[in-house]
Order: structure tokens, then C-alpha cells, then sequence
């Protein structure tokens, strides 16, 4: 069984409350804070999916709204609110669940912002960083400056990116996990895009891929402990 509970927190100050759901499988034994991607909300279908998998998989999450989302404005909030937004969540779900360890991260953006979150002052409690498809740099402009903050991130890291992700050249993001080794891994998905999709002829679909996603977050996170 799984209980789902929808509450708010207050992000900051000036941007004030967001929307976020916990989802809590019986056998959660980590509760992961699940910040979404730039271009859609928490409630996305990639959100919701990824969560009913890590679920089966003994990890709760933890989904939030960054404050554009909840007013509805398709202008990204500046970083400064998003970076207290991620600190207001991981305290929100430490109180939502305060019996479960934490692991945090995020969806593209929602994990970029998690790890600057983390690079600035480690984020309480948090024992592990998730990232689903981390956004090296803008679609057809490769680039590292996007990580150069990861030298500052103490806590453990997991990077989940796909082969095709045009976000995420895995030519110039393999060489800066090998340099934050032990602390970085990465799993790497054949095929997959930065939304985790795969060709039809590989003859798996975005079911699969997160089935194995939440495998690999589990084992990881089993790690920690």
C-alpha cells in the first residue's frame, strides 16, 4: 500500500507557499525530495511515474511546486528563490517523515538546483543527491560551467543520464564524475533522451527505463546506510 498526502510549505519569504505531495509506499526505507524541471510542474507524468516506481522500490518521495509553477508564470523563478525553495522543502519532508533518512534531487533543473543548494551550506539530514538527466549545458552548447559548483557538493552523488540526452554530453560530464570519485557515480541508460525515452526498436518504453532507474536509486541509496 501506498499513502499519498498533499500539504503546503512556505518556499520563502517573498515568494511564499508551494504545493507538495508525499507519496509513501508501506516498505519506505528513504524519503527522496523530488524537485521538478524547468519546463513542468511536479504533476507531470515523468514526475508522477518516476515516483510510483521508486515506490516499488521501498523509496518515498517527496514532489514540490517551485513558486513560478504554483502562480502559473512561465517565467523561472531567480535562483536565489529556488535555491530557498529546495532548503524549504528538504525541511518540509524531514517533517513530513522525520523517521526516514533523506536523499534529494531532482528532475533536470530541480536537480541542478539541489546541488547548488548543496554546494552553498550541505543540506540537513540529506545523506545522498539524485539527479535525473543533470543539465550540463543548453541543448547545442556543450559545456562544464554549469558544473564547476560540484567541487563544493560533499554529500554523495548519483547522476542517472541517458546516451541521448542532448543536455548532458556524456564525453565532458563522464570526465568531472571520474574527478569527484567516490563521492559522484553514474548510471547510464542506452538509448535513453533527456526525458528518459527510448526508441521503439530498442523495444523497451519509459516504463522500463524507470523500473531501472529505481532499482539503481535503491541499491544506491541502500549504499549510504
Amino acid at each position: 500500500m501506498t499513502q499519498t498526502m498533499e500539504s503546503r510549505f512556505l518556499a520563502s519569504q517573498s515568494s511564499g507557499d508551494v504545493s507538495a505531495v508525499l507519496q509513501r509506499p508501506d516498505d519506505a526505507r528513504a524519503l527522496y525530495v523530488f524537485g521538478h524541471g524547468a519546463g513542468a510542474g511536479m504533476r507531470h507524468r515523468f514526475m508522477q511515474a518516476a515516483s510510483d516506481a521508486l515506490g516499488d522500490h521501498g523509496i518515498a518521495t517527496f514532489r514540490y511546486q517551485f513558486p513560478y509553477v504554483e502562480k502559473r508564470i512561465r517565467r523561472i523563478d531567480p535562483q536565489p528563490v529556488l535555491l530557498a525553495t529546495v532548503r524549504a522543502a528538504v525541511e518540509a519532508a524531514a517533517a513530513a517523515a522525520p523517521d526516514l533518512p533523506l536523499l534529494a534531487g531532482g528532475k533536470s533543473m530541480g536537480g541542478r538546483m539541489t546541488s547548488l543548494a548543496s554546494a552553498a551550506e550541505a543540506l540537513p539530514g540529506v545523506r545522498g543527491l539524485v539527479f535525473f538527466g543533470f543539465p550540463l549545458h543548453p541543448a547545442g552548447a556543450p559545456a562544464v560551467t554549469r558544473a564547476e559548483h560540484l567541487e563544493r557538493v560533499q554529500t554523495p552523488m548519483l547522476f542517472l543520464q541517458g546516451t541521448r540526452d542532448k543536455l548532458g554530453d556524456l564525453d565532458l560530464l563522464r570526465p568531472i564524475i571520474e574527478r569527484l570519485a567516490p563521492r559522484a557515480s553514474i548510471h547510464i541508460v542506452e538509448g535513453a533522451d533527456h526525458s528518459f525515452e527510448v526508441p521503439k526498436r530498442s523495444g523497451r518504453n519509459l516504463a522500463d527505463v524507470l523500473e531501472e532507474l529505481a532499482g539503481t536509486v535503491s541499491s544506491w541509496a541502500a549504499s549510504l546506510t
